[in-house]
């Protein structure tokens, strides 16, 4: 998954925006399928060589969309579901 993912420091957007923007955009495509469990905080970072609270922000939003969710000592994994609870909660806000 990992060469899916790239970042630019060049990019108006912040890095943890561009990691939550690409990982939502695999999870709503299905490249990332429920259950799926994503690297861990620090596999990510050593890949695309930002901070591990980068990746820690990104997934922390993608938990708070309802599109990820923690297994504990596990790490996280893609929720069942997401892109509609992500879909509901977007409509909400609007």
């Amino acid at each position: 998954m990992k060469q899916n993912i790239r970042v630019s420091r060049r990019k108006p957007e912040s890095l943890t925006q561009q990691i939550t923007d690409q990982l939502s955009d695999l999870i709503d495509r299905g490249a990332l399928v429920a259950g799926s469990l994503l690297p861990s905080e620090r596999e990510l970072a050593n890949s695309l060589k930002v901070a591990r609270n980068v990746v820690r922000g990104a997934y922390e939003k993608l938990v708070s969309a309802g599109k990820v969710q923690s297994e504990g000592r596990r790490g996280r994994s893609v929720r069942a579901g997401g892109r509609k609870k992500a879909a509901r909660a977007a409509g909400k806000k609007k």
